[in-house]
């Protein structure tokens, strides 16, 4: 670096048409001479020699701290004999020992497997490799780190040097892994070499997630729903006490959420049939719904009439026409009698502007019918202008007239009321359009859906029969029931979600055997059954393996091959956790059930293929 002197680069470079394997053979990196250069004695052109000099350098503290130029020789003069003996064993032994070295074959010597790795570049850690791979070359003795000399052993000896690099656990460290039975195995710090015993411990992960929320949550959903020994009567419990429980009916959502549950309750007590009044019904049961819709003035414009006509006609003021005075406070006789006094003179206009302003309506619209259509129009919208704009009456009277109603573009507002009314008012009264009244309920999930509440929007979309799609593919309308398919997979994917689903299948095959949602299947059973599984209850989990299995095998386990294979991997770690294998004898206990051979051969049947 700039600035910055290393002294190593003051010597001459080793030639480079030297062999590189001989001259790698030749190296010793342990040799020490004194003040010297490290690597005195090899040519320099060799940065493996320089690497392994500063890994030494940087875990020896006495060779890190010793400046250069210092004299070394007191430092490590008794540690000199031991590195000098090691490199070169004829020194110490009195003649050299008898090898297949390249000096005696005429040939170089193959560099060690380890060596090969270091010097390729694949760990940077040279110790790392030393734990996998042992050859001659690189073998090491633990009994030749400690100081040690001629003496203690009786006789020259030949080791390889000390590693340059810690060992990666200094100390016992317990290990641990979870296993497919719902078990934590750990393994605990104890040394057989030193005489003692192995120690491993199994733990139940059922135990240790007990009281756990999660857990819970698992182990109160009766699932899986499609076994034979369940009862409707525990999922309509388990769909009650969700919405006591989990739903805050304070909060638009919470009540959005109890909506959802209170359907599932309902097409369950139904075996999976429900009309539109059975919806509107279950809408119109919060009382929070029953808003009191304010009744509007006909606009003066809409009866035909400028504002100081209007006054002028006011009660009190002579009419012209009839020649009274009328009253200040006119009863409902009087003013159908009025209306009547205007039809003895011919004056239908007139008897249209009064029994509009007074609130005739039914007057109005009998006699504008059987005039000319645009009468009959004008009147109507006089009439529907006196409703309030979000009132469920002009939902259904634009609907009727052919038009997708007001609401199902402005729902989901604080200023516009509750959404409920008008979906029940579109549930109970199909016009003769049906597609345009299908249009209309999509239109409201939609709405409802771009302004957040999820909920509601998919209570729309199963009145509107709209199909699960899958995660993350922009044109699905939901693929779980009242989760929002376009956040993010871990908060999609909840529980609560994948439980609620599971129900609005079982409804659906309460009317119809055969049916499933094969997007549901393809992902989030199996998903469920892993999340069984890591949390100890792996007989639970198995039994959604098989189900998952026996839809696969009914339809083409081809169409389906990540599934299938990832489902024979799963069932075949907890296939051993079976109730049934304990009551089978000990030499069936080893077999497989059948579904798991028959996923097994179709899946290798789609390999083949």
């Amino acid at each position: 670096r700039q600035g910055y002197e290393d002294f190593h680069w003051q010597y001459p470079a080793g030639s480079y048409g030297d062999d590189y394997a001989y001259q790698r053979h030749q190296w010793q990196p342990v040799t020490w001479q004194g003040d010297g250069d490290l690597r005195q004695g090899e040519p320099y052109g060799k940065s493996t020699n320089y690497r392994d000099q500063h890994y030494y350098r940087g875990y020896h503290p006495n060779l890190a701290t010793t400046p250069l130029g210092q004299d070394r020789t007191h430092t490590y003069d008794s540690s000199k004999e031991r590195y000098v003996s090691a490199a070169h064993p004829e020194w110490a032994g009195g003649k050299p020992l008898s090898n297949d070295s390249g000096e005696d074959s005429g040939q170089p010597q193959e560099p060690s497997l380890l060596l090969q790795y270091r010097e390729s570049g694949l760990s940077s850690s040279s110790h790392e490799l030393s734990q996998y791979i042992h050859d001659s070359a690189d073998h090491y003795d633990p009994m030749l780190s400690g100081t040690w000399s001629l003496a203690q052993v009786g006789g020259p000896l030949v080791s390889t040097p000390a590693p340059v690099v810690p060992l990666k656990f200094s100390l016992p460290h317990m290990a641990m892994c979870f296993g497919a039975g719902g078990q934590l195995v750990l393994v605990c710090p104890h040394s057989p070499a030193e005489g003692q015993l192995a120690h491993v411990e199994l733990h139940s992960l059922e135990v240790i997630l007990h009281k756990t929320k999660e857990l819970e949550e698992l182990q109160a959903f009766p699932g899986p729903l499609a076994r034979e020994d369940l009862h409707k009567v525990d999922v309509i419990t388990f769909c009650q006490q969700k919405i006591a429980t989990s739903c805050d009916l304070s909060t638009q959502r919470g009540r959005d959420s109890s909506l959802l549950w209170k359907l599932l309750v309902l097409l369950c007590r139904q075996n999976g049939s429900m009309v539109g009044s059975d919806a509107a019904e279950l809408l119109m049961q919060d009382g929070r719904c029953q808003e009191k819709y304010k009744r509007q003035n006909p606009a003066a414009n809409l009866i035909g009439l400028t504002d100081d006509e209007l006054m002028s006609r006011q009660p009190g003021t002579l009419d012209l026409i009839t020649g009274e005075v009328p009253p200040v406070v006119e009863t409902q006789a009087q003013i159908v009698e009025k209306f009547t006094k205007l039809l003895y003179y011919g004056r239908k206009k007139d008897a249209l502007v009064w029994a509009m302003r007074n609130h005739l309506w039914g007057h109005a619209l009998f006699l504008s019918s059987k005039m000319d259509p645009r009468t009959y129009s004008w009147v109507l919208t006089g009439f529907t202008s006196t409703l309030a704009t979000n009132d469920p009456l002009q939902t259904l009277f634009q609907l009727m007239s052919g038009r997708i109603p007001q609401a199902a573009l402005c729902c989901g507002d604080a200023t516009w009321g509750d959404w409920r009314p008008h979906l029940a008012v579109l549930l109970s009264n199909k016009v003769g359009d049906r597609e345009l009244n299908h249009r209309a309920i999509v239109t409201m999930g939609d709405t409802l859906a771009g302004k957040g509440a999820v909920e509601a929007a998919h209570f729309c979309y199963l009145m509107a029969d709209i199909p699960f799609g899958y995660f993350g593919v922009k044109g699905g309308r939901m693929a779980l029931l009242g989760s929002n398919h376009r956040q993010a997979f871990a908060q999609f994917a909840r529980t609560e979600v994948i439980q609620r689903t599971e129900i609005f299948e079982y409804c659906q095959q309460l009317q119809q055997p055969k049916s499933f949602l094969l997007p549901f299947q393809v992902i989030y059973k199996l998903l469920y059954a892993s999340r069984l599984a890591d949390y100890g209850l792996p007989a639970q989990a198995l039994q959604y393996c098989e189900q998952i299995a026996t839809v696969l095998l009914d339809q083409e386990p081809a169409s389906h091959p990540v599934l299938a294979q990832q489902l024979m991997k799963l069932a075949e770690r907890l296939k051993l956790s079976d109730p049934l294998l304990l009551e089978m004898p000990e030499q069936d206990q080893t077999l497989e059930p059948d579904w798991l051979v028959q996923l097994r051969a179709c899946c290798q049947k789609w390999e083949v293929r």
